[in-house]
């Protein structure tokens, strides 16, 4: 619904500036440059990072610079916050981990076939800033690998039978682990992202059949159409006003708008920016979600937070707004259903279906596990939809073609390709059945998860010994990583053109998408769901 409707202001006279042909700029640079009429600035933010900028449209042609987003994570530490700054630490840790590494091999004996070790945690903290590209690079030299740490191995594979075994074959012995958990409780709490067994599969079960209700299908349908209806006004008058327009930060603000309403039920006015409370609670979810990030690579954090100093002082005020802000709204949600129940039994939001579901058995959750499965989809649908759309425009930049094609294919499938609609009037017709019949679209939103998936890399944790398909082997306590964003890098995957953006790669001779398997193109994590295991 967002790229449907931007896309006559998108495409409104044919112009577009090309990333790839522009020098480089910092953001900073571009603000104190005179500003260009009718510019409409994009600077990404992927994987919840604060990145470069670049132009996506310029209706009077004229040359801006652009730069390039990166696809990992950058932040504007202090000496304090950065993990870097104890590198002397840091050093005597990387030495004492090849030290218990090699006296372990010695104490072990006949060694299992264990992957290759590339480097440790001090190799990734150094390369902090370029993370993904950095995994990427080892993975060109070795499909598994593993780096040390002073508790555990951490193993990364792009081999695909790998990924279906973690995630499929053997899924009962790949979950979450108390690591991860202890990371992301504080923000994510036991929502479903953050816990294994039978409270996943409590959540999972309840969740499928939510969300397979027409009911809420087409509740969702609607405020997705809503926002972006309300998005694509906000550009269009920015546009005929000459201004700039920071792309990434509306799609950050419709996108938790929308999700937010089918979560909660409430709306939070953060395209109008009509709340403070609304534009507090934003901003400490983007803080929270950063800093849950670092923990992975601090290994000091658990001392910060005992500590309440550096970044654990900032966390904790950020999960205090939050907390403040989303237990309002649950007890509204209550009050509302006090005083009607017949009446609330109608509402589509899911908040208000998982109360109608603790009607039916009072003791299955309270409101801290309300507040933390909602926050769980909150969290799913903001930034991954934000993120990808955000990275679809800056590719569409490089290529007028695509951009092209796109445009005609929506206006083909709405309103007949024969003329100009208005926002309101584009939005109203898509139904299903124009989505449906827009596969060139399909299949570049798909390259572009290829490319640039929301989550690059996803971890689990092994708990019994075991071997991969490949041959290597996992002990207990490893965290098994596979790399989506690698993944859509690897020659041996996609040809020698996987690096280049081309949605031809995913249509056949007819121009019909044809997926490809999704242990091979793993931008959706998959799962293996059985009726056994959400009974």
């Amino acid at each position: 619904y967002y790229l449907c409707s931007l896309s006559s202001l998108v495409n409104s006279n044919g112009t577009s500036t090309n990333p790839s042909q522009r020098s480089a700029s910092s953001p900073r640079v571009l603000k104190t440059r005179r500003r260009t009429p009718g510019t409409i600035l994009l600077p990404v933010h992927v994987h919840r990072t604060r990145i470069q900028a670049f132009i996506l449209h310029n209706p009077h042609g004229t040359r801006q610079h652009a730069r390039r987003p990166r696809a990992v994570t950058q932040r504007r530490f202090t000496a304090m916050d950065s993990p870097l700054s104890q590198q002397p630490t840091l050093l005597a840790l990387s030495l004492l981990l090849l030290a218990l590494y090699l006296a372990r091999r010695a104490l072990l004996g006949k060694r299992r076939n264990y992957p290759p070790v590339a480097g440790t945690m001090l190799h990734q903290l150094f390369n902090f800033g370029r993370l993904a590209e950095y995994q990427t690079e080892l993975s060109q030299r070795y499909r598994t690998f593993r780096m040390l740490t002073p508790t555990c191995n951490y193993v990364y594979t792009v081999e695909p039978a790998n990924v279906e075994y973690i995630l499929r074959t053997n899924f009962a012995n790949y979950g979450k682990g108390t690591m991860t958990h202890d990371v992301l409780e504080d923000l994510l709490g036991d929502g479903i992202f953050n816990v294994d067994g039978a409270m996943w599969r409590h959540q999972r079960k309840v969740a499928s059949f939510e969300f397979s209700t027409r009911v809420l299908r087409e509740y969702s349908s609607g405020v997705f159409r809503d926002t972006a209806a309300e998005l694509a006004g906000i550009v269009a008058a920015a546009a005929a006003a000459g201004e700039r327009v920071d792309m990434h930060d509306l799609f950050m603000r419709s996108t938790l708008d929308s999700i937010f309403t089918i979560g909660f039920g409430a709306s939070l006015g953060g395209l109008s920016q009509s709340s403070q409370e609304s534009a507090a609670f934003a901003r400490a979810f983007d803080d929270a979600n950063e800093q849950v990030l670092y923990r992975f690579f601090d290994p000091l954090w658990k001392a910060k937070r005992l500590l309440n100093v550096s970044s654990e002082a900032a966390m904790k005020r950020s999960v205090r707004t939050i907390n403040e802000f989303v237990y309002a709204v649950i007890d509204k949600k209550i009050e509302q259903m006090g005083r009607d129940e017949h009446e609330f039994a109608k509402k589509e939001d899911i908040l208000s279906r998982f109360l109608l579901e603790r009607e039916k058995d009072p003791g299955c959750f309270d409101n801290k596990y309300l507040r933390d499965i909602i926050l769980n989809f909150v969290i799913a649908g903001r930034d991954t939809s934000a993120g990808t759309l955000s990275w679809f425009l800056y590719v569409l930049c490089g290529n007028q073609r695509i951009q092209d094609k796109i445009a005609r294919e929506v206006r083909e499938a709405t309103t007949g390709g024969d003329r100009d609609v208005g926002v309101h009037e584009l939005t109203a017709c898509l139904t299903e059945e124009a989505i449906n019949n827009m596969p060139y679209l399909h299949a570049a939103l798909t390259e572009t998860l290829r490319l640039y998936p929301a989550v690059p890399i996803d971890v689990k944790y092994c708990f019994s010994d075991d071997t991969l398909p490949d041959g290597h082997a996992v002990r207990k306590g490893d965290m098994v990583n596979y790399q989506p964003y690698p993944m859509g890098r690897m020659k041996f995957l996609w040809g020698d053109d996987a690096e280049e953006f081309r949605p031809e790669r995913w249509l056949d001779g007819d121009g019909v998408f044809v997926p490809e398997s999704p242990y091979k193109f793993t931008a959706f994590q998959v799962r293996r769901i059985t009726k056994s295991s959400l009974d």
